[in-house]
């Protein structure tokens, strides 16, 4: 189980690296490593998002082992219809590539659950209807990282600078403008398909 302190700990001990990370990390390089042809050169980038959204998942609420895996499997697969349908309109294609890993490693149990993360993960207001608190949990995570960690929701700024230079960038906000600028141009009139009310 992570939390902040649990986080400090591990950082002060064993300095500024990625195994501070609370975050799964081979669990999530397993995941997203046969996707890096699709995803091409905003690999590396994606890949860091991802890491860094869940570790500011599992700093914001400690969870046990299966609720950790359900928000690293979400992770990966959260925002990856960008590049399998090649739209911004991404998030049901996002869910649906989830829902086939899952049913490939007999996980089909979580499916539901999974979607309703990635679904939502754009939501505007939280998400306390909800059936699952990951949901809103995820929501969260996601908009930590989204903000550049201007959006905190109650984590030091501290433990956010510090996730964000285990973990660089790597070029995502910068691709997320291009991407954004290029459907705008396209579709000015459903300029932010993604975002939900």
């Amino acid at each position: 189980m992570y939390g902040i302190a649990g986080f400090l700990t591990g950082f002060i001990t064993e300095g500024l690296n990625l195994m501070a990370l609370p975050a799964n990390i081979g669990r999530i390089d397993a995941l997203l490593n046969p996707w890096r042809p699709v995803i091409g050169a905003a690999f590396d980038g994606y890949r860091n998002h991802v890491v860094r959204m869940a570790s500011y998942c599992l700093l914001l609420k400690p969870c046990d082992a299966i609720e950790q895996q359900k928000i690293e499997i979400a992770a990966c697969f959260h925002d990856i219809g960008i590049w399998t349908a090649g739209t911004l309109d991404y998030l049901p294609p996002s869910a649906a590539v989830a829902r086939e890993y899952l049913g490939a490693n007999a996980l089909e149990a979580w499916s539901d659950e999974i979607a309703r993360m990635i679904v939502t993960h754009h939501k505007l207001r939280p998400a306390t209807d909800e059936a699952s608190a990951l949901v809103e949990l995820f929501r969260k995570g996601d908009l930590v990282d989204l903000s550049i960690g201007l959006v905190k929701f109650g984590l030091p700024a501290a433990v956010v600078n510090s996730v964000k230079a285990a973990c660089p960038n790597a070029g995502f906000h910068r691709n997320l403008c291009r991407l954004e600028l290029g459907w705008f141009l396209k579709h000015p009139l459903n300029p932010v398909p993604m975002m939900k009310w």
